[in-house]
């Protein structure tokens, strides 16, 4: 009884920590579908140059595009001829930090922490497309391939990648011209974005509870002495895991709130989004095995870098205690979190 009564309260505190922000940073994410124009992405980063790479990544960062969605687009930016380190860059920068996260970032770890992922994030993007272009500079000056020759089959592989991993509404490709209108805001916010991540948030939730209430504390506070091996073991974790960067989120808390160092929350928040096992698998299909490599082993690698320098700096800077500020959530974050529960109960219902 104790264990449920835990258990609860465990929900409680991530719910009513990330609920507020996470339905703002959908209806912000709502609002930029509707300025930012279909074509944009396509227009501005399909070109095959060192200012491509940070084009995508900088623009991959607010982009209202959930974690699905992000694979045909990075298909569609190959097909325009942009170079492979262009691409990568957009597929990392993309899921990591969208407005959502970044808010619900912000509402789990503070402002320190979510400019640290931020910046972290399109250091590591730029990097994997730096390293890419290098190592394919025959590539970027003489494609191996006539697009027009292609056309069917690009077509092809970008409906078998739509349908085998983009099911949901997210995927579509709506025009964004017309008068701005606030029901298309939430139209895309809640029955497009949100009912893409309503499972996975949903289950995030009670894993990350379940995970701080039933496992043993002095485990894992005894594994940071280890911290080496304690960055390792969350990184085999998140990356096979398909988990959006907003659902990883109380996965991560809940990893802190058991004693795991801040570190290797951020490891999991920056490897996982960014390396599932579909995303893996078509990186693979559209670049080869070697760019594979180059894209999970530059991202596992900069994000054992920057878990250690957060743990070896930040003792003092962050603070991370929701249980300690229990008692001022307000009556606003409870009606948040019933909201956010209610809809994420209607999605999975409705599936």
């Amino acid at each position: 009884m104790k264990f449920l009564e835990e258990l609860y309260q465990n929900i409680f505190i991530l719910l009513n920590a990330m609920s507020i922000y996470i339905l703002l940073g959908l209806i912000l994410a709502g609002i930029l579908k509707q300025i930012v124009p279909s074509n944009f992405v396509s227009k501005h980063l399909g070109k095959k140059s060192f200012s491509s790479i940070i084009k995508a990544t900088i623009f991959g960062i607010p982009l209202p595009v959930c974690s699905c969605s992000v694979i045909p687009l990075a298909k569609s930016l190959q097909k325009e001829g942009a170079s492979k380190g262009a691409v990568q860059s957009f597929l990392i920068s993309t899921p990591i930090t969208g407005v959502d996260s970044i808010l619900a970032t912000y509402s789990f770890f503070g402002f320190f922490f979510t400019l640290y992922r931020v910046i972290s994030s399109i250091i590591i993007a730029i990097l994997v497309g730096l390293i890419e272009n290098f190592l394919n500079r025959e590539d970027i000056k003489k494609p191996k391939f006539n697009l027009k020759n292609q056309k069917i089959k690009v077509n092809r592989e970008i409906n078998f990648i739509q349908n085998s991993t983009c099911k949901s509404s997210c995927c579509t490709t709506n025009s964004n011209k017309g008068i701005f209108s606030i029901a298309k805001v939430f139209d895309y916010a809640f029955n497009t974005l949100f009912k893409d991540i309503a499972k996975s948030l949903f289950f995030g939730v009670i894993f990350g509870a379940l995970f701080t209430t039933f496992l043993p504390k002095e485990l894992l506070s005894n594994l940071n002495e280890y911290k080496l091996l304690s960055y390792f073991l969350v990184l085999v974790i998140a990356l096979p895991l398909y988990v959006c960067a907003t659902s990883s989120l109380p996965i991560a808390a809940s990893f802190v709130l058991s004693g795991m160092s801040i570190g290797s929350a951020f490891i999991f928040l920056s490897a996982g989004p960014a390396t599932n096992s579909i995303t893996m698998s078509v990186v693979a299909q559209m670049f080869g095995k070697r760019s594979l490599f180059v894209y999970v082993g530059v991202i596992s690698l900069f994000s054992i870098f920057f878990g250690f320098l957060l743990d070896f700096f930040s003792v003092n800077i962050i603070s991370f205690d929701f249980k300690m500020h229990m008692q001022d959530y307000s009556i606003l974050d409870i009606t948040a979190s019933i909201i956010m529960v209610a809809l994420m109960l209607y999605y999975m219902i409705r599936r």
